[in-house]
């Protein structure tokens, strides 16, 4: 769990970066992707849904 934690605290810091820089190029993308692989795997992917999921709600209460 805690090289777990500390992959995705790198990996978060690595897209931040990549993000400001101003371009996204493949390797910045795979390191996203990688992310989000490790993300899933953490305590937070359960809240992280959780607010996907009332977002979308929200999104689709919405009457134009």
């Amino acid at each position: 769990m805690a090289v777990s934690i500390s992959v995705v605290l790198l990996l978060v810091v690595l897209a931040v970066i990549f993000l400001r820089s101003g371009g996204l190029k493949v390797s910045h993308a795979v390191v996203c992707v990688l992310l989000g692989f490790f993300l899933a795997g953490t305590s937070m992917a359960t809240t992280i849904q959780d607010g996907l999921d009332a977002t979308a709600g929200v999104v689709a209460s919405l009457k134009p």
